[in-house]
């Protein structure tokens, strides 16, 4: 069975980024509360950036975050989907200007005499 993941709590994250705050090289702090560098330094920037809204949720998304990637898909999808009507476009418009083409050379009327 596989370790499960361990949860740190906002207050616990604060504390840790106080320490580096302090003048706590990373590596002892890192020592200190058992967790990677890399987590500390994560949680420094996220504090940096958010503020007291740092540490918010459980692992999941911000709220700002989810809508933010929710447009950014939408957008995306719409860019590929203008892409793809423009392609058409330029299609229809070539074949419309062979079919002129080939309509105008064959349209020549000659005349008769009788």
């Amino acid at each position: 069975m596989g370790m499960s993941r361990r949860q740190f709590t906002k207050e616990f994250k604060e504390a840790a980024v106080r320490r580096l705050e302090l003048g706590a090289s990373v590596g002892e702090v890192a020592r200190a509360c058992e967790v990677n560098a890399n987590v500390l330094h994560r949680w420094k920037r996220e504090l940096h950036d958010y503020g007291v809204k740092a540490f918010a949720g459980n692992g999941r998304p911000r709220a700002e975050e989810e809508g933010l990637a929710t447009l950014e898909r939408k957008v995306g999808r719409q860019a590929l989907e203008i892409d793809f009507l423009q392609r058409c476009l330029q299609h229809v418009e070539e074949q419309r200007k062979l079919q002129a083409l080939t309509m105008r050379g064959s349209s020549t009327r000659t005349s008769k005499r009788k």
